[in-house]
């Protein structure tokens, strides 16, 4: 199971991000490069206890059913998934800034390990072990990525 507490899965994330460049396509929805960047970074810092989120209502109903399916090897994160009011970036970024600024974020995600991983539930799947954030915050980023081709 990929995993960003997995040092080799770590490299092969950063090495991707840093492939990215500013004429970067999206191959689906409607983020620009800077964009996700920055919503890359907003997901880690709630995954780093940076950020507290709010749960969605429904969530209450629908977050722990999905939730083995966003996690599952098998299953590729879903495109076009609606993204929480908190992780909405709205306006340009400098692309160069977020590029920097995701990169330290899973370095300091991964380095942290499992202590340093937030306590507060997931907005939409609730309470979630280090090891399940770990592994969606790959799943996240793995998304992104090949969502601009890399």
């Amino acid at each position: 199971m990929h995993s960003l507490f997995n040092r080799t899965d770590v490299a092969l994330i950063l090495e991707r991000v840093n492939r990215l460049s500013p004429r970067s396509i999206r191959g689906w929805g409607k983020m620009t490069v800077s964009q996700m960047l920055a919503h890359c970074c907003a997901a880690l810092e709630f995954a780093c206890g940076k950020k507290p989120g709010r749960r969605w209502v429904f969530s209450y109903l629908l977050g722990r059913r999905l939730k083995r399916r966003f996690l599952d090897e098998n299953q590729e994160y879903p495109k076009n998934v609606p993204t929480g009011k908190d992780f909405i970036i709205s306006g340009e970024r400098d692309f160069d800034h977020e590029k920097t600024r995701l990169a330290g974020l899973i370095r300091q995600f991964a380095d942290g390990g499992r202590d340093k991983c937030t306590q507060y539930p997931h907005s939409f799947f609730g309470k979630m072990a280090p090891e399940e954030w770990s592994i969606f915050m790959y799943k996240h980023l793995d998304h992104h990525l090949r969502q601009f081709g890399v």
